[in-house]
């Protein structure tokens, strides 16, 4: 039975990602992305495995995590499963600040469609 392993060049990591290959370069340089392979010819090519892990990169960075948290969080993934419980609270604790940021922006969002009746009653 043959394998096929699937490979992606920067360019489609980047479609896929929404990332710059900048950022792609500086997230492997600091360690939150492990090496990426290369081909024979010296050319980055990212495995499915590298573009999950970017997926929860963009979750978490969209999301607001410091990097030194995604650092943490990488380390701790990398550790093995015995991190499981220290992950889980990480999560936990970043979930508990996005469901802040969450509530201020329905606070916003209801001021602002406060202002758009105001607005309106003098149309």
């Amino acid at each position: 039975m043959l394998w096929v392993v699937s490979v992606y060049t920067p360019a489609e990591v980047v479609e896929e990602t929404g990332f710059t290959l900048d950022t792609l370069r500086y997230y492997e340089k600091i360690g939150l992305l492990e090496p990426v392979g290369r081909n024979s010819a010296g050319q980055r090519r990212f495995s499915e495995e590298d573009v999950g892990w970017l997926g929860m990169v963009r979750c978490l960075r969209d999301t607001g995590m410091p990097i030194a948290e995604m650092l943490r969080f990488a380390e701790l993934v990398r550790a093995g499963d015995h991190t499981i419980q220290d992950r889980i609270k990480l999560l936990e604790e970043h979930d508990r600040r996005v469901e802040g940021q969450i509530a201020n922006l329905a606070e916003r969002q209801r001021y602002i469609h406060n202002k758009i009746s105001y607005y309106r009653s003098f149309l």
